[in-house]
């Protein structure tokens, strides 16, 4: 066999990758992920590079730019009075051309800096990215989360939480509709 034949070590690492895929996963795993760490946005993260694609980055695509009036029930566990402002995101995160969940987002700028509000209101970047720097916890409301009407038919899995400030005040009401895609076979 001559030089030129023989393929690159980099065939040759795809072809035993490839061999070698990995076992489809499953909604224990999933889950075990999402409980690992307080950012759902770093879980799926981290969840996209070790099954989809190691270099994906998480975007946030805007759905809807503001909502209706939130419930009492929202302001009351966000802390906040009828006038104070409340912030809105209602997005499709998105990694390696998959939607893996559909996230509602209530929260209260005055919580944040000025920096991270620019950031929510103009970009891509996922909430729980944007707002690491907080160092906030999350408290899972309920689970499975009693309100199917916000997330759509195949979701696998919904959560709705309570992030709170180090300081125990609550940040932000998230509720999280994840996908058929987050447990999809690996192309």
């Amino acid at each position: 066999m001559t030089r030129g034949s023989l393929p690159s070590i980099g065939a040759c690492l795809a072809l035993l990758l490839n061999v070698a895929a990995a076992p489809p996963a499953t909604l224990d795993q999933f889950e075990s992920a999402l409980a690992a760490t307080p950012s759902a946005s770093a879980a799926l993260q981290g969840w996209c590079h070790a099954r989809f694609d190691p270099d994906a980055p998480l975007r946030a695509k805007k759905l809807i730019a503001s909502s209706d009036e939130p419930t009492g029930r929202i302001r009351d566990a966000l802390d906040i009075g009828r006038d104070e402002r409340l912030g809105y995101r209602r997005v499709s995160l998105r990694c390696a051309g998959r939607e893996m969940s559909l996230a509602y987002n209530w929260y209260v700028p005055a919580r944040l800096t000025p920096e991270m509000n620019r950031q929510l209101a103009g970009s891509d970047a996922p909430f729980g990215r944007v707002v690491a720097p907080l160092r906030f916890t999350r408290e899972r409301i309920a689970k499975p989360w009693s309100g199917p009407e916000l997330c759509p038919a195949g979701t696998i899995l919904a959560h709705r939480a309570l992030l709170r400030l180090p300081d125990g005040k609550p940040l932000a009401m998230v509720v999280e509709c994840y996908t058929r895609e987050n447990l999809a076979p690996v192309d």
